[in-house]
């Protein structure tokens, strides 16, 4: 009955979701609308399959929540939202309310937990309640009344389905949850215990609680893990449980009443305007055939979801449906065949090629498949590892990878693949030198549109119109995923021959376009492809750390936390549990009487870290509780971590550098992270103490000295900021001789200690109140120095104008070499959003140019080393600095050149200079 049915929908779910499998959809005037499209065609679905008269979207509101409070690390390692779908939150706020739908957004309080709570009240009052979400954490929820939908997936998951799917019915999905953790909100589980065995120890004793009483009891190295866990398992089921009890009084009236919550109507002519402003073409004419008004442009045909109405001729528009190729897909079985594949390699002008492995990690992944393409429609598979019954006989792995070897390893035979370094090191496990790689589309599409998704799917889709099988057809996914291996070959030799036809479809759509504009081309041509193939090398020879360091540092950690613990303890008066939010809230406010700084959703005064921040100026308990934190901290991500990322096979850490991800051309390091280490505390900087150099080697790190600030000077043209850096003077002094009226040789020390903070402050667009909390002054008086900043680097004030006003008329900004680094919300109609974006604007061309710029020391100096035959390896990139492992026979080679190297790499109004540090470890070196 349709009174008695509650939907609930999860917005914040959904987002993501919509953003992603949406093409890059614009308006008229520029503005993404992908995931627009995918929110709007989804609820429209969604009232077509659940009739009913109460329902609510739920989004989660900006800020912390009290899980945050709960545990300091909660989804700290969750990426910001992409620019593009932080665009289009608004409208789709908008319209969703504008199609009738309630709206819920509560601050402080996860959508989940808003979900929980209306789910809960909606059953114990009669309702029967569907959530639509694509979150596994919300089976929690599935009762005899409550059934989850995945509109996406057109699944559905009543109780029983559940534990079709999970292993374990609903009322056990928080156990199972607990036992192997959530990674995307960093919330730990039990190492190395996947789904199956959470599955099955559940199934064996009953519950969590029967799991942790057995604990003693389960042999072999997960049960060692799940011992070394017990204490954090309380924490991790606290966080992972969906709360239920949530007060929605502030949004809802009448809670716990849902007659808030009846859908309204759908505002017809304001949706009609909505639709005209975003492109929704055949909607618009939908909506307009109700209304009664006459569609502009009768006669054309119709439009349909993906249209942009009105858009001009040069707007960006998704491809239309590429014309059917005709696929011809061959596998290899047969050496014979092999050799003719290999003589039309030869013989193209370029050759796309795909690997297929049986890992992600690309420094073990070992080759099951290989396929190439020498046209779009046309290509071939060589199975080499299949393993399941019935499988075909597979030609040898080392016969076929000898015969393609010279092909491979022949720098005049053009190559092209998708996000190639991974490619050259699963070959390079096989002893295989991967050269003559001219083209990657994955940085293709990276120099084009650097704020855009580049993966091949994704690429395909919006560059040609074309779909085609994703990794899950083939292996499924989840708990149920089988490795490729066991893919049968008919299927695998499909989907591989299409990665690589695909590659070579989009180039042919890409290159084009890149080959057009000089400056682009040259980004390409001359900074990414040579930077992967140096990236390539720098991961392969890894770094040196010392465990036994690190692990006495961690001890050392451990020691000194109990000691602050003590310390607390001593200071309270009492013991209590510093990780938690409530006790460390007792104490502070209700024994110690410290002031509320700020509350909790629920009403409680909070302890995070911004509020232990200001009250350990004047308090002595919350400036240990800082220190803990930050030390406990210390030691989980580093110190204890560290060692057990060493490579078995070579002693080294070998991080990976993601080279197509931020938007300002920097590279980002992961798995481990190693350009992240704090260096700001004595024992952040000890950590790397442990980054060493073998025997007869030294650490050397060569490091830009002030490049952005010499960047501004070069793109501002300032007359002052140019002598400064010219005549080699101490800029900062020099900054505040302009700004105090002093001579550089009056200058006080607090003085340029104020001037640093201008100078990069300007820099990255900070306002005169964001500058008066720096330097805990009054917004007058910064206001009065920067007014006197600009008034003595006038220059830099018109440079900072012009960019702001290029922005907003081009969309995006460029750097010295010709980057273009996009700026989607640049004419935002939110303000803040605008504000930011007009900030990034200002700051982008100079942290692009000194990415471009330390891209392009990496090149010159690997070219050095390889043209003089030298030893010495590149082992590090860390924003503006390189790391070396240097024999000491080269030591003073690698002192005298690198910085001359790096000084040289271009020519700019003001001298390049790079400083050289030698060690024995990294913390020496730098």
């Amino acid at each position: 009955m349709t009174e008695k049915t509650l939907l609930l929908v999860d917005g914040s779910s959904y987002l993501y979701r919509a953003f992603h499998a949406m093409p890059d959809l614009r308006s008229a005037d520029g503005t993404p609308t992908g995931a627009l499209h995918g929110i709007v065609a989804m609820l429209k679905r969604l009232r077509e399959q659940v009739p009913c008269a109460h329902a609510a979207c739920v989004f989660d509101a900006k800020g912390p929540t009290f899980r945050d409070e709960w545990y300091a690390d909660y989804k700290a390692h969750r990426p910001p939202m992409p620019e593009a779908l932080a665009a289009q939150v608004g409208p789709i706020h908008e319209v969703v309310r504008l199609l009738g739908w309630p709206v819920l957004e509560m601050p402080g309080v996860e959508a989940d937990d808003v979900i929980g709570t209306l789910a809960r009240v909606g059953a114990e009052n009669g309702h029967r309640v569907v959530i639509s979400t694509g979150d596994k954490d919300m089976a929690q929820l599935v009762t005899d009344r409550v059934t989850l939908i995945n509109t996406m997936s057109n699944e559905t998951l009543d109780a029983e389905a559940v534990k079709a799917k999970f292993g374990v019915p609903p009322e056990r999905i928080v156990d199972y949850l607990t036992l192997i953790g959530d990674a995307v909100d960093n919330v730990p589980g039990v190492d190395k215990v996947g789904p199956k065995t959470a599955a099955k120890w559940i199934a064996e004793h009953g519950s969590l609680d029967g799991v942790i009483a057995a604990a003693g009891s389960i042999k072999g190295v997960a049960g060692e893990n799940l011992r070394r866990a017990l204490d954090w398992l309380p924490q991790g089921r606290r966080l992972v449980t969906v709360v239920t009890d949530c007060d929605l009084s502030a949004q809802l009236p009448g809670w716990p009443s849902l007659d808030a919550l009846a859908f309204g109507e759908v505002q017809r002519e304001a949706l009609l305007d909505f639709y005209t402003r975003y492109g929704f073409r055949s909607w618009k004419k939908e909506l307009e055939a109700q209304l009664g008004v006459k569609a502009a442009g009768e006669g054309e045909k119709g439009g349909d979801l993906f249209a942009a109405s009105g858009a001009p001729a040069d707007a960006e528009v998704p491809a239309a449906p590429a014309a059917p190729l005709e696929k011809r897909y061959e596998t290899i079985l047969d050496l014979g065949v092999l050799d003719g594949w290999i003589e039309r390699l030869r013989a193209a002008p370029l050759a796309a090629f795909d690997t297929e492995t049986d890992s992600l990690d690309a420094m073990s992944a070992r080759i099951v498949g290989l396929s190439f393409s020498v046209r779009p429609g046309e290509a071939a598979y060589v199975p080499l590892a299949h393993d399941y019954a019935g499988a075909p006989q597979q030609l040898p792995l080392g016969e076929v990878l000898a015969r393609l070897k010279p092909w491979l390893e022949d720098e005049a035979a053009a190559k092209l693949a998708q996000h190639a370094k991974y490619d050259m090191h699963v070959l390079m496990n096989h002893g295989i030198a991967v050269r003559g790689v001219v083209h990657d589309t994955m940085l293709q599409s990276y120099v084009l549109e650097a704020h855009k998704p580049h993966s091949l799917e994704s690429l395909a889709e919006r560059h040609l119109g074309r779909k085609g099988l994703a990794y899950e057809d083939l292996c499924g996914k989840g708990a149920k995923q089988i490795p490729f291996a066991q893919v049968e070959v008919e299927r695998a030799a499909e989907y591989s021959c299409e990665d690589s036809e695909m590659t070579l479809h989009v180039h042919e759509a890409l290159w084009p376009r890149i080959e057009a504009e000089p400056g682009l081309r040259r980004i390409y041509e001359d900074i990414e492809i040579p930077t992967a193939r140096v990236l390539q090398r720098i991961e392969r020879n890894g770094v040196l750390v010392d465990a036994q360091r690190l692990q006495h540092q961690s001890h050392e950690l451990a020691q000194r936390i109990l000691a602050l613990e003590a310390e607390a303890h001593r200071i309270a008066g009492r013991p209590f549990n510093l990780g938690s939010p409530k006790q460390v809230g007792e104490i502070l406010f209700n024994e110690l009487g410290l002031p509320v700084v700020k509350k909790t959703a629920s009403g409680a005064p909070s302890t995070d870290e911004e509020v232990l921040e200001k009250l350990a100026a004047d308090y002595p308990l919350p400036a240990k509780l800082l220190e803990h934190r930050g030390l406990s901290k210390l030691k989980s991500t580093y110190t204890d971590k560290l060692p057990q990322m060493i490579d078995a096979a070579t002693g080294r850490v070998h991080t990976n550098y993601a080279q197509a991800v931020a938007v300002t051309g920097r590279l980002s390091s992961n798995e481990p992270n190693l350009q992240n280490i704090p260096i700001r505390t004595p024992e952040g900087r000890r950590i790397r103490e442990a980054f060493v150099a073998p025997p007869g080697h030294a650490i050397v790190s060569a490091d830009y000295s002030q490049i952005e600030l010499r960047i501004m000077a070069h793109i501002s043209g300032d007359a002052n900021l140019l002598r400064a850096f010219s005549e080699g003077l101490d800029v900062h002094r020099a900054t505040a001789g302009e700004i105090f009226g002093v001579g550089p040789e009056e200058v006080t020390s607090e003085q340029r200690r104020y001037a640093k903070v201008i100078n990069f402050g300007l820099i990255y667009g900070m306002s005169s109140f964001g500058l008066a909390a720096n330097l805990g002054i009054e917004t007058r008086a910064a206001k009065d120095y920067i007014d006197r900043y600009f008034a003595r680097y006038p220059d830099v004030k018109r440079y900072m104008d012009e960019t702001r006003a290029a922005a907003k008329e081009r969309g995006y900004v460029e750097t010295v070499f010709g980057r273009r680094l996009w700026l989607p919300e640049i004419n935002s109609p939110n303000g803040p959003r605008r504000a930011g974006a007009e900030r990034a604007a200002i700051n982008a061309p100079m942290q692009g140019t000194a990415a471009d710029l330390i891209k392009l020391s990496m090149i010159a100096v690997q070219r050095a080393l390889d043209e003089q035959g030298r030893a010495t390896r590149m082992i590090l990139q860390v924003h503006d600095e390189l790391v070396f492992e240097v024999p000491e026979a080269e030591l003073e080679w690698v002192r005298a050149e690198v910085p001359r190297i790096m000084a040289g790499v271009a020519q700019l109004r003001v001298p390049l200079l790079a400083e050289v540090g030698v060690g024995r470890n990294w913390d020496e070196a730098h």
